[in-house]
């Protein structure tokens, strides 16, 4: 099964957005601070981390949570919030930044493309997703 990880503080929209997940079949696991979630990670890395802006001053704090191979960064911000630039290195590392509730749809749909993605390149830590070798 696919690990899910959301770091932040506003529990409603993460309480919905594990629903969401977990409707889908993901395990998702909520955490609300970056420490609590890295220390999560470590023992159940997940494939997507989501992580509110929030949170992380330089962007370089979301950098620091263990992914499961294959695994992609997202960091969110509420709607209406200040946006800081990050540096280039961070920019580079996280595949989307996402305005949340607005944008649920399109996180849902990065989620499942990354899950894809990692299945296809068998970089899937989950064994029943590898294809059957030819034998």
């Amino acid at each position: 099964m696919t690990h899910i990880l959301l770091i932040g503080t506003d529990l409603p929209l993460l309480e919905g957005l594990a629903q969401t997940f977990a409707s889908l079949g993901f395990i998702p696991v909520v955490a609300q601070s970056i420490n609590e979630g890295r220390e999560i990670a470590a023992q159940h890395p997940p494939l997507v981390a989501v992580v509110s802006r929030s949170l992380v001053t330089t962007g370089a704090e979301a950098l620091t949570i263990p992914l499961a191979r294959g695994g992609a960064r997202l960091l969110y911000r509420s709607v209406g919030s200040q946006v800081e630039p990050f540096s280039h290195a961070v920019q580079r590392s996280v595949l989307a930044d996402l305005t949340l509730p607005l944008e649920r749809n399109r996180l849902v749909a990065l989620v499942q493309h990354v899950e894809q993605r990692a299945r296809t390149t068998g970089r899937s830590d989950d064994p029943s997703s590898h294809p059957a070798a030819p034998g």
